[in-house]
């Protein structure tokens, strides 16, 4: 898809640019008085978190945000592989595919040893990510992701929409009431930050508070909870540009170092005509703010020429821009228990994204982590509130995401360094020589981690198993599911798996049939799914509410090796009745293809099978054999109710 050509114009691509208009101011409506969960901030993280629970009729959810409206641009701009994955999960993954720009190539520009005043191109690779998922990284404006978030949220059952122009003037958690699990512990004490209107506060009492309100978090302080780290000595400005220009990679995500001048990095925009540049200017004092340069947008595009010469850049239009400080830090800790919880106490409160995390916002990492955050949290808090979980599930998302912030900045922090160190000459010695090879290292070793596929939530007791890893090396426990195709049964349509891993707060059972042919009663698969069906000590029986679908709250699939079944042999609990009307569920077992082969793909051993087990956010919780019927069972016996 081309747009922007005639100028940069925010909102829906779908739209053509010549008769897009901005949506509409929304109107100002009271906040409720009391709910189950209160989200502060509708940046990625808190509208991930309201888009889960906007699928719940059970759970009452307000969103609040600072601003007046919904983001218009700026920003983030890359989205991740697992991103992508992840709004799949919340069935809004294509038109991010469909407008995104794909990454597929990198190029490095260095000094020119023979004028070193002018930059050379040293080589250009493929992007290192391609191949990690089913989806390319791409690049897009961040407020089209979050529109996609709000569309879902207001399309939900509960019709979700937030709640603007407020600012939090208080946050209290009652300890006499956190235990107490049908308590409102939190207040929350808002102002009405609209000038049109009179002076007004608010107050809102809530079960659970998520602050997802950005690095300057009032919930974050409301909680009394330092960040730990490094503080900003380096500024940069970023762009988005409408420009011409002879730079001959400005299609081309690009690393480029000057002799004298600094660094900068491109990447192009959607719609084939915008680019970001990331450009390095001045280091910072101590108790310094990038702000207080005092610089304007020319003196970031006048830097950008100095470091790309002999190149010209013909700005025409700045879509947006920012100057920002290089820091990482990373909250002391994610909810309002102490540190460690020596108690072992129930969490109310949590901080999640930039209100946790501080970083350079290179490449989108920001998104691309704050997102997964809430998607991790906010099904463990609809189990919690439906009951059908102990709420000690709660204390996992600190142990689980923390470990990944720290994962962030230490990738942040040798990135910062990289693009920002001055290259060295042939003449140096071998050991102080740096150049962009080192980047083209860094991305290559940490591909995975960029792309989010490689984040591991192991080990604990909903990521455990790793004695049966061997069954099914290529799907790693604590990883998310790797997608891969298999043919169903039913209709012979090709589907992706992982794409079944829908977020709905279900877990999914992976059924991998080994040789034995699955419609015979001795055979491991059909014995599996007799005790999946019909046993008392099976957790499909044990926790699935009475007067409710079968996989209402367990989801199970079969995929086989053999290709000559049919579906009318498959027993009923892989074709169930389901609904008000009894209709058969025809979408539930699958078959490996020739050539296509999912148990080839991802190792998964033949001869014996294995069940795979999926949480709510896609994460490999456990790998069991297909006879390990007691484990299956005290597996969710830990933490279901």
């Amino acid at each position: 898809m081309q747009f922007h050509l005639n100028g940069f114009k925010p909102g829906n691509y779908q739209i053509p640019d010549s008769v897009r208009e901005p949506d509409p101011i929304p109107p100002i409506v009271d906040l409720p008085k009391e709910v189950d969960v209160l989200i502060v901030g509708c940046g990625p993280a808190g509208l991930a978190m309201a888009r889960q629970l906007s699928e719940f009729t059970d759970i009452t959810t307000c969103i609040v945000d600072l601003e007046e409206g919904p983001l218009i641009f700026g920003r983030a701009d890359g989205i991740s592989c697992r991103t992508i994955e992840i709004m799949e999960g919340f069935n809004s993954s294509e038109m991010i595919v469909k407008e995104s720009y794909k990454l597929n190539q990198n190029t490095f520009w260095e000094p020119d040893n023979i004028k070193p005043e002018n930059i050379k191109r040293t080589h250009k690779i493929a992007d290192a990510r391609i191949g990690l998922s089913e989806f390319a990284h791409g690049i897009v404006n961040q407020a089209r992701l979050h529109e996609l978030l709000l569309e879902g949220m207001k399309n939900s059952v509960t019709h979700l929409v937030p709640h603007y122009s407020r600012r939090l003037l208080e946050l209290d958690v009652d300890p006499n009431l956190t235990q107490d699990l049908n308590a409102h512990p939190i207040t929350a004490k808002f102002e009405l930050n609209d000038d049109s209107q009179s002076p007004k506060t608010e107050t809102v009492r809530a079960k659970y508070v998520v602050g997802c309100d950005g690095a300057r978090s009032a919930v974050r302080r409301g909680l009394s909870i330092p960040l730990e780290g490094d503080s900003a000595n380096k500024a940069w400005g970023v762009m988005d540009l409408l420009l011409v220009t002879d730079f001959p990679d400005i299609r081309v995500k690009s690393f480029i170092q000057s002799k004298e001048h600094g660094a900068v990095m491109t990447i192009p925009r959607e719609g084939g005509y915008l680019c970001r540049f990331y450009v390095e200017l001045a280091l910072l004092g101590e108790d310094q703010r990038a702000s207080d340069l005092n610089l304007k947008v020319e003196d970031v595009i006048a830097k950008a020429q100095q470091i790309m010469h002999p190149y010209k850049l013909d700005v025409k239009e700045v879509a947006w821009w920012s100057i920002y400080e290089v820091g990482q830090r990373v909250a002391e800790r994610f909810d309002d228990t102490p540190v460690d919880n020596p108690e072992n106490l129930i969490p109310r409160a949590f901080v999640a994204g930039d209100a946790c995390h501080t970083h350079s916002p290179k490449g989108g990492w920001g998104l691309n982590t704050s997102l997964p955050d809430t998607f991790n949290l906010g099904w463990k808090v609809a189990a919690v509130l439906q009951g059908k979980c102990k709420p000690e599930l709660l204390q996992t998302y600190s142990s689980e995401r923390r470990k990944v912030a720290f994962q962030l900045i230490e990738a942040d922090r040798e990135l910062s360094k990289l693009v920002a160190t001055r290259p060295t000459s042939d003449n140096d010695a071998p050991e102080a020589k740096t150049n962009t090879a080192d980047i083209e290292k860094f991305m290559a070793r940490q591909n995975g981690f960029v792309a989010g596929t490689a984040i591991e939530y192991y080990p604990s007791y909903i990521s455990t198993g790793q004695e049966n890893q061997h069954l099914a090396s290529g799907f790693n426990i604590g990883q998310r599911f790797h997608s891969a195709e298999a043919i169903r049964v039913a209709d012979g349509y090709r589907q992706h798996l992982g794409h079944l891993n829908k977020a709905d707060g279900r877990w999914r059972i992976f059924i991998f049939g080994n040789k034995q042919n699955p419609t015979e009663a001795s055979s491991d698969s059909y014995k599996l799914i007799e005790f999946i069906a019909n046993s008392e000590s099976s957790p499909i029986q044990k926790y699935t509410p009475e007067g409710t679908d079968i996989d209402s709250v367990f989801d199970v699939y079969a995929v086989f090796q053999q290709q000559d079944l049919s579906i009318e042999d498959m027993p009923d609990f892989l074709w169930p009745t389901k609904g008000k009307y009894g209709l058969r569920d025809y979408e539930k077992v699958f078959h490996a293809e020739k050539g296509n082969d999912i148990f080839e793909q991802r190792n998964i051993d033949r001869a014996n099978g294995c069940m795979v087990i999926v949480r709510p956010d896609q994460h490999i919780a456990n790998i069991l054999p297909l006879n390990a019927y007691d484990e299956l069972s005290a597996f969710f016996d830990e933490f279901m109710i």
